[in-house]
């Protein structure tokens, strides 16, 4: 099944590509979501009349992504976690955990985009890769310490 995507999806392509799917993904899912169209004749014209409007906004995109990039570019959050005698949290540092640190900084990352294989449970240096799109990935420094209880 050929079809036009609408917008960007990591595994498929960027908004404007023409893409050849298995017909259950697009049938259940792509096309119902609205996230790509039939490539038809009249919806391949559309997509010719409309590439100047799509490659600025993907233009645009990108000089967000790189921006991001930038501002994340040496970052290190600290975090302060309660910890046991063999340097294991009780607990640990999610993803989600270090989406609100950032937020305290007011850099914007979606949680999906903290590319966290498991939550960090030790003490210590972690280095933490973030997608912020178009193939570009920047790496953070996660410094977990010892929080003292008095």
């Amino acid at each position: 099944m050929e079809l036009i995507l609408k917008e960007t999806i990591d595994a498929l392509g960027r908004e404007g590509d023409i893409v050849k799917v298995k017909p259950g993904y697009g049938r259940n899912f792509l096309l119902p979501q609205g996230k790509a169209v039939i490539a038809s004749s009249a919806n391949l014209a559309e997509l010719e009349k409309n590439k100047a409007i799509i490659q600025a906004r993907i233009n645009e995109e990108q000089k967000k992504a790189i921006q991001l990039s930038k501002k994340l570019t040496g970052i290190t959050l600290e975090f302060s976690q309660l910890a046991g005698a063999d340097e294991k949290l009780f607990g640990s540092v999610t993803a989600a955990d270090i989406c609100d640190k950032l937020a305290e900084s007011k850099i914007e990352v979606e949680k999906k985009n903290i590319l966290l294989g498991e939550p960090i449970k030790t003490l210590g240096e972690n280095k933490v890769m973030i997608k912020v799109g178009f193939d570009l990935n920047t790496e953070i420094t996660i410094n977990v310490i010892a929080q003292v209880i008095e």
